[in-house]
C-alpha cells in the first residue's frame, strides 16, 4: 500500500511550530520603494525579501500578490483621461514588474521562485495554474501572483483574496505602513484608535480602511481571516505566523 504523499518541502518538520503554515502576503506597491519618491528602491524590496525568507526558514509556504501603485496607478490615470480598461491593464503590467524584482531579490538570498501572471506574458512567467501554483507550493517555492486576476475594475487586494482562497492559504496577510487598521487617519488625528480584533461585518459597515469591499466580502463568505500590519518593521511577518498579536485581525 502507498501511504500519504509527504511534500517536498525541505522545511515540513519545522511547521509544528507555526501558527500559519501557508499564507498569502499582500504586498502594496509603496512597498517596493520610498513613498517619497516611488518607483523601486531596491533596499526596501531586500527588506522584504529578508522578511519572506525568515518565515520560510521555518517551514511556512508562502504565496504573494503584488501591487503596481509606485509605478503605475489606473485610477489616476482614468483622471487624467485614460480608458479605465486600458489604465488597468497599464496596471497589471506595474505589478508584473514588481513582481520580477522580488523574485530576482528572493533568488539571489537562495530561495527558489515562480512568477505567475493572470497574463500571459511566457517570456518572462508562467501563466497562473492552480494546480501548478499549488505544486509550486508543496516544492518549497514562493509563489508571486502578478497581473491581478486579469480583469480591470478588480484591485490587486481582490486578487489577494481570490488567490488565498483558491491556494488554500491559513490567513491572508495585508503589509501596509502602519500598524493595524485605526477609526481615523492615525496621521491627521492623533486620537485615533487602533483596533486589535475586527469582524468582517463592523470592516463592511463602518467602511474601514482594512481592503476593497469585495476582497473582505469574500474572505468572509470562505472564513479567510486577514491580518492587516506594518510590513516595513523587520521581524513583524514572522512574528505572526508564530501567533503573536501584531497589527489587526479581521476574523
Amino acid at each position: 500500500m502507498i501511504g500519504p504523499t509527504v511534500p517536498t518541502h525541505s522545511y515540513a518538520s519545522s511547521k509544528v511550530s507555526m501558527v500559519y503554515h501557508r499564507i498569502l502576503l499582500k504586498l502594496s506597491g509603496e512597498s517596493f520603494c520610498d513613498e517619497s519618491v516611488g518607483g523601486l528602491d531596491t533596499d526596501e524590496i531586500a527588506s522584504i525579501a529578508r522578511q519572506v525568507k525568515g518565515v520560510v526558514d521555518q517551514g511556512v509556504e508562502v504565496g504573494v500578490v503584488v501591487g503596481g501603485g509606485n509605478i503605475v496607478r489606473g485610477a489616476l490615470l482614468e483622471r487624467s483621461g485614460v480608458n479605465r480598461v486600458t489604465a488597468d491593464h497599464m496596471g497589471m503590467l506595474a505589478t508584473v514588474i514588481n513582481a520580477l524584482a522580488l523574485s530576482d531579490s528572493l533568488e539571489r538570498i537562495g530561495l527558489a521562485t515562480r512568477v505567475l501572471t493572470a497574463i500571459e506574458m511566457r517570456a518572462v512567467a508562467e501563466p497562473f495554474i492552480r494546480r501548478r501554483a499549488m505544486r509550486h507550493l508543496e516544492k518549497g517555492r514562493i509563489v508571486i501572483f502578478a497581473a491581478g486576476t486579469g480583469n480591470p475594475y478588480f484591485t490587486t487586494d481582490t486578487c489577494a483574496a481570490l488567490r488565498a482562497t483558491e491556494i488554500g492559504a491559513d490567513v491572508l496577510l495585508k503589509a501596509t505602513k502602519v500598524d493595524g487598521v485605526y477609526d481615523s487617519d492615525p496621521k491627521k488625528s492623533p486620537s485615533a484608535k487602533r483596533y486589535e480584533k475586527l469582524t468582517y461585518q463592523a470592516v463592511l459597515e463602518k467602511r474601514l480602511a482594512v481592503m476593497d469591499l469585495t476582497a473582505v466580502t469574500l474572505c468572509m463568505e470562505n472564513k479567510l481571516p486577514i491580518v492587516v500590519f506594518n510590513g516595513k518593521i523587520p521581524g513583524n511577518l514572522e512574528k505572526i505566523v508564530k501567533g503573536q498579536a501584531i497589527g489587526t485581525k479581521v476574523e
